[in-house]
Parts: structure tokens; C-alpha cells; sequence
């Protein structure tokens, strides 16, 4: 056999044996997370990433943690739609896509922990509104009061006086709000945000989880990417995983993190593939973009984790054996 016809013919063999998208040793555990509030969030995940756990019990125990604690944009406590319902938006996705998610909940403290039933035990990926209450009901999950708390209820009266919405960009990480704090809008009415966490196991098996209160003062039934596979979270155990945060509705015209993870999966780094999905939002309408946020953050097989906004503000958290801190995410406006 000559030479040529010899490496011709080796070429076609590697070509049956690809290698790995990802070859290089990965850094795991690793939990990443939305905002400055995932710090509390990754520390209540890293306790069971530490202990060899499953990247799907981490990301739940994340989100189960700040449904727990923050007042104003995720769980009971988060501010009502125009009709002073509180109503709640979940999801969650493991290495397998499997994925559970439930939207307009209402008068169940963790909406997390009915997503994943929704995954366990259904042949479904979203229940809505009082199907997805009388499911969490029927499972053993508490009907909790349909009363506002103190704060919500306040600025809800307030609100009501002047019947108008007008978000302002960032307000999530204003300084003087604090990571635990209200968040509110110029004229003092409060802000939605969302808690959006991926992580990583010992084994290298991706998973994903969003938890929300959604958009204060949103029509009623008014549904974000939040609870959406592929808008506000999306996981590809062969490629990566990815979460968002900001105004949801723009997120969905473009399947925001499906679109994120596609980006990683023909070769971009996790910053670079956030970066080209805040770019489809901004070119779609470069007018209307001015005006909004959307934040995107991703994990990749290696580890390796990025994020990239519209506007300047957007943060990020992460947790690993080597780290634990807030990131700054970089922008295109």
C-alpha cells in the first residue's frame, strides 16, 4: 500500500471514532448563578456538589433556598401581578433532559420542588395556573395563604394609585438595594428578577434550574422565559448548559439558551455564545434593546463559564474548589 493511499484510508478511520467536543480536564464541581444573591444560592448547591451529590439535587437545593429567603422577585413573598396575585414560574433540567416546569403557580412556597415532580413523575414538562396548583396539592405540597407580605402589599397600594409601569434597567444590582433587598423602579414600584443556576457534578453531568416571581405588575396569566426549556434554561449534557435573566419576553423570540448552548456546541467559548445571543436581541430591534436588559450565562463541558449582557450591571456568581465569587459580566450597549 503507498503512502498517500495509507493515510487516506486512516483519516477514514478516525473519522468512525470523533473525538470528545471537549478534551481537556474539566473544573467540577461548579455551580454558577444569576446576580450577587447566588452567592447564599451556591453555597446551599455546593453542599451537595461537595459531598459528590448530583448536579440536579444542587441546582433544586439552590433554588429551594432562595425561594426561602428573598423578598420582592422569586416565591410568596415577590410582588403581585396588576390583579395583587402573586403567581410563580419554575423549571428544572437534568444531564438527561429530563425537565419539570410549572408557571402561574399560586399559594405554593416552592415552585422548584413542583417542577421536579412534574419531571419525576409525569409524562408532562409544564403544568399552568390551578392544574399545576391542584397537582402540587395532590403530592402532599401546602396551600399557603394568597395574602401579600407586608412589603409587596405596600407597594402594591402604591402602585394601584398610579397604575403604571415603567422598568428600569438594572435595578437588581443597585448598590443601595443590597442582594436580599426590594428591588424597585424609578418611581419606587418594585422590580421582577429571576434566580437562574447551572452546575456541574463530580461526574461531569450537567443540570439546570430557574426559580421567579416574575414581572411585578404583569397582566394576569403573563408568562416569562423563566418556565420555558430552551428561553430561560436550557441543558445539552454533550455541550453545556445555559440560564438567563431580564426582560423574559425577548428571550423568547429568540429560545434564548438553546440558542446560547448551540453557539457552544459549533465551538464558541461560553462568554462568546452568550455575546451572540444578546447580539440576535439587539439586532431584531436595536431601538427597543436600548431600553431593556437580558443577561445570558453559560457553562461548557470543560467547566469553563461565561456570561455577556446587553446593558452594563449584569453579575454573575460562581462556586468550584477554586473559587467563590461575583463576576462582573461584560456588555453590548
Amino acid at each position: 500500500m503507498d503512502r498517500k493511499k495509507f493515510l487516506r484510508l486512516s483519516s477514514f478511520g478516525l473519522a468512525a471514532f470523533p473525538m470528545p467536543l471537549f478534551s481537556k480536564s474539566v473544573n467540577k464541581p461548579i455551580v454558577i448563578s444569576t446576580w450577587d444573591s447566588g452567592m447564599p444560592v451556591n453555597a446551599a448547591a455546593w453542599k451537595i456538589l461537595s459531598a459528590n451529590g448530583k448536579s440536579v439535587d444542587a441546582v433544586e437545593a439552590g433554588a429551594v433556598y432562595i425561594e426561602d429567603t428573598i423578598d420582592c422577585c422569586v416565591g410568596l413573598g415577590g410582588f403581585p401581578d396588576r390583579d395583587g396575585i402573586v403567581t410563580l414560574d419554575a423549571c428544572i433540567m437534568d444531564e438527561h433532559a429530563n425537565c419539570g416546569s410549572v408557571a402561574g403557580l399560586e399559594q405554593i412556597k416552592h415552585p422548584i420542588l413542583v417542577a421536579r415532580k412534574v419531571m419525576d413523575t409525569t409524562p408532562h414538562v409544564i403544568l399552568v395556573g390551578q392544574g399545576a396548583q391542584q397537582f402540587a396539592l395532590q403530592n402532599g405540597f401546602k396551600k399557603e395563604s394568597a395574602e401579600l407580605s407586608e412589603s409587596a402589599k405596600n407597594a402594591y397600594k402604591d402602585w394601584l394609585k398610579k397604575n403604571d409601569y415603567k422598568p428600569e434597567i438594572n435595578i437588581e444590582n443597585k448598590k443601595e438595594n443590597g442582594p436580599f433587598a426590594p428591588h424597585f423602579f424609578e418611581d419606587g414600584s418594585p422590580n421582577h428578577d429571576t434566580m437562574g443556576l447551572v452546575a456541574m457534578d463530580v461526574d461531569g453531568n450537567l443540570s439546570g434550574a430557574v426559580t421567579t416571581s416574575g414581572m411585578a405588575y404583569k397582566m394576569h396569566g403573563r408568562v416569562g422565559d423563566s418556565p420555558i426549556i430552551g428561553a430561560g434554561l436550557f441543558v445539552d449534557n454533550e455541550v453545556g448548559a445555559a440560564t438567563s435573566s431580564g426582560l423574559g419576553e425577548e428571550v423568547i423570540r429568540i429560545c434564548g439558551t438553546h440558542t446560547v448552548v448551540e453557539y457552544m456546541r459549533q465551538g464558541y467559548s461560553p462568554e462568546a455564545a452568550c455575546k451572540k445571543a444578546c447580539e440576535r436581541i439587539v439586532k431584531r430591534d436595536p431601538k427597543k434593546a436600548a431600553t431593556l436588559q437580558v443577561g445570558f450565562v453559560a457553562m461548557n463541558k470543560k467547566g469553563e463559564y461565561g456570561a455577556y449582557a446587553i446593558q452594563k450591571g449584569f453579575v454573575f456568581s460562581v462556586k468550584s474548589n477554586t473559587e467563590n465569587q461575583i463576576h462582573t459580566s461584560k456588555y453590548l450597549l
